[in-house]
């Protein structure tokens, strides 16, 4: 996964909370000299009650449409779909031990949902799962994993983190951990914006593939990027649009994306699966389904 950068509100306000939207550095105690109190805390008030007000009027929203891919059959399916592109395979829960380092620039890639060393989200997923799990065999890398965040190095890693991984992948509290930070981190925010947007099961999936591949972050190609310059191309349904030709402008932003991070990347994901379903009008991700990745041809049935 890409890393996990801090998002301007600017780009994505439906996600944030108020908090990091209003506080900055100066908002701590003993801030710019000569600034009132009075005046500077009152405005702010009254953005984050206008803040939640307005996440409190999208939760009732989200509550009242249809559960989409949040669904239990079509969140397995989404995962499948996931791994087949993840780890060339469906059955997911044969991959939360799997580890290894693709060449691709992020350290190991592990896990269910190809959590990186060099991108974060690996190393917050230990985290999260050491402070409620402090004896587990993967706790004595986390001065190893933070240094080694943002690189592709193995060092302090290797030859015992790889072994450690695969051990701490049969328990079930760290498969149960592993879960959580997916939904945590990709799964949940993906399907609430996509919902937002007024998209439906199919662009859900798209929006979630999209994060997962991609990072929930600001970089130039990351996910929060590419659905601003999807919304040039086109309006969400959610701005009137047509809900076919916002999810085409957005396919076709992030294959240009993958294309100028790596020339030579393949785009399976998005050309003989996610377009397929698209132009086959299947906005409902209706089953059976049938996609190639990478030239090896998945059905589910």
């Amino acid at each position: 996964m890409r890393r996990t950068r801090i998002l301007l509100c600017t780009v994505v306000p439906v996600v944030l909370g108020a908090t990091a939207c209003f506080l900055g550095p100066t908002d701590a105690v003993g801030g710019p000299a000569g600034a009132s109190v009075t005046t500077t805390q009152h405005p702010r008030a009254e953005a984050k009650s206008r803040a939640e007000q307005e996440r409190a009027a999208d939760d009732k929203l989200i509550a009242s449409l249809p559960p989409g891919l949040a669904a239990p059959a079509k969140k397995t399916l989404a995962q499948q779909l996931v791994s087949s592109a993840e780890n060339s395979t469906l059955d997911w829960r044969d991959t939360f031990g799997r580890i290894e380092d693709l060449g691709d620039g992020q350290g190991y890639t592990a896990g269910v949902i190809g959590f990186c060393t060099g991108t974060n989200d690996l190393l917050t997923l230990v985290e999260r799962y050491t402070a409620d799990h402090p004896d587990n065999g993967l706790a004595r890398y986390l001065p190893a994993l933070r240094a080694v965040d943002g690189t592709d190095s193995h060092e302090g890693l290797d030859p015992g983190f790889t072994a450690a991984w695969k051990a701490e992948a049969e328990q079930p509290a760290f498969r149960k951990a592993q879960l959580a930070e997916r939904d945590r981190a990709y799964f949940e925010p993906a399907v609430r914006l996509a919902k937002l947007d007024g998209l439906g099961t199919l662009g859900q999936f798209v929006y979630f593939d999209a994060m997962v591949f991609h990072g929930p972050g600001i970089d130039a190609d990351g996910f929060y990027v590419l659905r601003e310059r999807a919304l040039h191309k086109a309006d969400s349904p959610a701005r009137g649009g047509s809900e076919t030709t916002y999810l085409d402008a957005f396919l076709d932003v992030r294959r240009e994306a993958m294309r100028e991070k790596n020339p030579g990347t393949d785009t399976s994901r998005v050309d003989t699966a996610q377009r397929r379903f698209l132009d086959d009008g299947n906005l409902d991700l209706t089953t059976p389904l049938r996609w190639q990745m990478y030239g090896e041809t998945y059905r589910v049935p």
